[in-house]
């Protein structure tokens, strides 16, 4: 499997952090439900982990994946395995972390946010980065980007909305997380106007 794979066809990824699981499993279901079918669910504390496995277990129920975020070392790149995570996310580029992800079968999104972070993660190999924070580098960071790589694949995360995550996908962004701003339920429900 790869990003390839996991991001076909799709424009919005979202995360739940620091939800319970049962949480997890509620507000995942009317994520999926609205047409949101990439899911990150953040264990940057050990009791998320609780969280993903709930919510593999419902999105495999349901056909579809489930990615542990936040993931800073090989030890919580074992723990999203044995959680089923399907891929991991991480804020920053850490070629240990990328290497412990390849290990283990899964895909590894890294964090970027200067040219240097995409030449390193470009050189080992990822053509599918994360854009952190999107709201500070903002769009034009992404579309300047793309310039000299124009084989990357960017994920604009950190600080976006339903309002704002349009532009990031005009300029150049494959894809948009939503995070802190799928606490506002009116959110969640516009999310899927980010879909078409």
């Amino acid at each position: 499997m790869s990003f390839d794979e996991i991001f076909a066809g799709r424009r919005v990824m979202a995360i739940l952090r620091g939800l319970s699981p049962r949480e997890t499993i509620s507000v995942a279901g009317a994520l999926w439900d609205a047409g949101v079918s990439v899911l990150e669910i953040p264990i940057a504390e050990p009791e998320a982990v609780a969280s993903l496995r709930a919510a593999d277990g419902a999105a495999h129920e349901r056909g579809l994946r489930v990615g542990a975020g936040t993931v800073i070392t090989a030890d919580q790149v074992r723990a999203a395995a044995e959680a089923g995570a399907q891929y991991t996310v991480a804020p920053g580029l850490d070629l240990d972390v990328l290497a412990a992800s390849e290990a283990a079968g899964i895909p590894h999104l890294p964090g970027v946010g200067s040219a240097t972070e995409v030449q390193r993660a470009w050189l080992a190999g990822c053509r599918w980065l994360k854009a952190f924070p999107a709201a500070a580098l903002g769009p034009a960071w992404i579309s300047g980007l793309l310039g000299p790589f124009p084989d990357v694949n960017f994920v604009a995360t950190g600080g976006l909305s339903v309002a704002t995550a349009p532009v990031f996908l005009d300029a150049g962004a494959r894809v948009a997380a939503l995070g802190a701003a799928l606490a506002d339920p009116s959110q969640r429900d516009q999310i899927s106007d980010l879909l078409t």
